[in-house]
């Protein structure tokens, strides 16, 4: 799990107003670029079991059709279900409805195993900086809302809080129970840019922060 670190009062640079939540040391060099190793990609999935399920399928049908193909070279009859399906190939309307809905299975099928090999996949895995070439690291998204709403519940005023990290944009909703709320939302503005700074992402997240009063029993 990953951690943020403090370091002690009158260490580092980059501390905050009042002396509190100061940068940790190894985020120090952070920014949105890309880091020394190069620029930074999204990871992609290998997409084990789609491409086993395709193959398995390429892989019986050809047995079957050889096999067949095999046995009508030796000088038997082809099997049944072929000459079943030859006939229903040559009888049947193209607008048929049983066409028409195989046709629609065959394209959905098709786009979606195209869209997954055009697409990385895992989008819960968030890349992090890269300061060393052929070195690759990712954060989960949900591991970095833990992490970031524990910073949250160090604020004061603060009763509970929700943090839900996307790809793009960090959602955090908290609940005060004293102090004023537009002086809690500006701390936690502060302490959650500094912890998605810390976090250490190739990628900048965006923020977006809402607090409420506790509903009242």
């Amino acid at each position: 799990m990953p951690t943020l670190e403090k370091d002690d009062a009158g260490r580092g640079d980059g501390a905050q107003a009042g002396g509190h939540l100061r940068q940790a040391a190894s985020a120090a060099a952070y920014g949105p670029g890309g880091g020394k190793g190069g620029p930074v990609r999204r990871f992609w999935s290998v997409r084990g079991l789609p491409a086993g399920i395709v193959a398995l399928l390429v892989l019986a049908a050809a047995v079957l059709l050889l096999g067949d193909l095999v046995s009508v070279r030796a000088g038997e009859s082809a099997m049944a279900w072929r000459r079943t399906l030859a006939d229903q190939l040559a009888t049947t309307r193209v607008d048929d409805a049983k066409v028409l809905a195989g046709a629609c299975v065959a394209g959905l099928l098709g786009l979606w195993l195209i869209l997954l090999a055009l697409t990385p996949g895992l989008r819960g895995l968030l890349p992090m900086r890269r300061d060393i070439a052929h070195v690759r690291a990712g954060l989960h998204r949900g591991a970095a809302g833990l992490v970031l709403r524990d910073r949250a519940m160090e604020v004061p005023g603060v009763h509970s809080a929700r943090v839900a990290v996307g790809r793009r944009k960090v959602r955090a909703k908290a609940r005060a129970h004293f102090r004023d709320l537009h002086e809690v939302r500006g701390d936690l503005d502060t302490v959650l840019g500094e912890g998605i700074r810390q976090l250490g992402l190739a990628r900048r997240l965006g923020l977006s922060v809402q607090v409420r009063r506790p509903k009242k029993r």
